[in-house]
């Protein structure tokens, strides 16, 4: 985005408010999958279980609707600052007790995910958002690629740099440091965004109504889509408009009966499902041993292939991304990267039928695959893993949706909230659920150890025959003409 990019309403200084947001939405996987590379050994020593319930998801709702009525940024900062306690926190922890209530102020803190969805809508418009979604999507990925670094990293300094650390203080608190740098970065957000980031709810950004005025003016704004002339004429409306003029907000009940909003709801619920329990039976599937149905990979293999999945993610989100959201019509490309789940899917016996050839040659009687069969898995792997990037997409596409079906500005945050609630419920039990069907697969046999396969394969085309529902914008948001949107400052 540039300076002369027309937001939707007049803030100063774009480029630092989508730096200020990006840097939030960074640190929620940072501080989150810090614990990542040595939670088995902290929890088990805790006697806690790895997954705890998931209550920042449904968080969300209540961030969302309080972000409607007092401002985005009040719930923006104390989210942040909230992640930054919780975190440094949960370094000091000693006890059951004083882990759930780390992590639940975490999770409640991280359901501003859906206000910041909502700033997002509001700093940005059809002409510049093929540029901003995929930045700001792209942290995400890069939180969950730079969190477990610095959690391995940092874990246990006294036995990894004994001549640095060798103090009672970091004996007694093992995982005190990866957690204080992480609610560090956490805390110089939280500070910066306090000191430089903008309210945009339209409503509080001045004590006056905000006036659009239409009525016998022309204006001209530059554009820098490649699709659309640099300068481009607005024709005046017959009146102005004003936040006074617009409706109340809509109720939950009342956008649900929205069908697009309930397609994208139900879509986004597939997508995450899909999504989760990809990354769980991935993981499963290449544990297994190669004579039950999968890789017989060692941890590092593992480490190694989630690391290609991180790195294609970001790849893809620079490279492919913005050039897809200005050419491509973002329902159509909503539809296209859920069908990539279905085909991720399908591809991964692929690889136990490799390994099981390796097998059938005599090469490795210990399951360890030849060079030239494990050549051929690795190619296969990065094919899956791209697959399921390219399907990873419609995570970004739907905070377009989302904006583009929002019946009306002041309802945006509150409709982020209730697809968000959608996408983050699914995690809550779809690794649980597919582990289970993954085992009976396998103990019982059924359709040949690939009773998993079906399920998902259904599960996952299933989102993709309703995402099909979701044609074209019908909200206050013209996807097939995006400057008419454009707002004069």
């Amino acid at each position: 985005m540039d300076q002369h990019t027309p937001l939707l309403t007049p803030i100063n200084n774009p480029n630092k408010q989508l730096a200020l947001l990006c840097a939030v939405r960074f640190i929620d996987p940072l501080t989150f999958t810090q614990i990542f590379p040595y939670i088995n050994q902290f929890l088990t020593h805790l006697h806690v279980i790895k997954h705890q319930s998931q209550i920042g998801f449904y968080s969300g709702l209540v961030w969302a609707r309080l972000s409607d009525n007092i401002g985005r940024r009040p719930v923006i900062l104390v989210g942040i600052f909230g992640l930054a306690i919780a975190t440094t926190f949960l370094g000091f922890a000693t006890s059951l007790p004083a882990i759930l209530l780390s992590r639940c102020l975490a999770g409640i803190c991280s359901g501003i995910a859906a206000v910041l969805h909502a700033v997002l809508g509001e700093l940005t418009n059809p002409t510049n958002q093929s540029t901003a979604f995929p930045i700001y999507g792209l942290f995400w990925p890069l939180g969950n690629i730079i969190g477990p670094l610095i959690g391995g990293a940092l874990a246990n300094p006294a036995e990894q740099f004994p001549g640095l650390f060798d103090y009672t203080f970091f004996k007694d608190y093992p995982y005190f440091l990866p957690c204080f740098i992480t609610g560090l970065l956490a805390f110089i957000v939280g500070v910066l965004t306090a000191l430089y980031l903008e309210e945009t709810l339209p409503r509080k950004r001045t004590g006056r109504p905000v006036s659009l005025p239409y009525e016998n003016c022309t204006s001209t704004v530059q554009n820098t889509s490649p699709q659309i002339s640099s300068q481009v004429t607005f024709q005046p409306q017959l009146e102005s408009i004003t936040v006074e003029d617009a409706s109340p907000p809509m109720s939950i009940a009342q956008l649900l009966r929205i069908p697009v909003i309930r397609a994208l709801t139900f879509s986004g619920v597939a997508l995450c499902f899909t999504a989760t329990s990809f990354d769980a039976l991935f993981v499963l599937f290449c544990y297994t041993p190669i004579r039950l149905g999968g890789l017989n990979f060692p941890a590092s293999y593992i480490g190694y292939s989630l690391a290609i999945a991180g790195t294609s993610s970001i790849l893809i989100q620079i490279s492919c991304l913005p050039t897809l959201l200005i050419r491509v019509n973002h329902a159509k490309l909503y539809n296209i990267c859920m069908f990539f789940w279905p085909a991720a899917y399908l591809a991964l016996p692929l690889l136990n039928v490799i390994a099981r050839r390796d097998i059938a040659l005599g090469y490795n009687e210990q399951e360890v695959l030849s060079p030239s069969a494990l050549y051929a898995v690795w190619i296969l792997i990065m094919a899956i893993m791209i697959m399921s990037r390219i399907g990873c997409l419609a995570y970004s596409i739907s905070l377009i949706l989302v904006k583009q079906n929002a019946p009306s500005p002041s309802d945006l945050g509150k409709t982020n909230a209730i697809v968000l609630w959608g996408m983050c419920f699914a995690p809550a039990f779809a690794p649980a659920f597919v582990s289970s069907f993954f085992a009976a697969s396998i103990d019982m046999h059924i359709f040949g150890g690939y009773l998993w396969l079906v399920i998902m394969v259904v599960i996952s085309f299933a989102g993709c025959v309703v995402s099909l529902s979701i044609a074209h914008s019908e909200g206050y948001i013209d996807d097939d003409n995006p400057l008419a949107n454009a707002r004069l400052d």
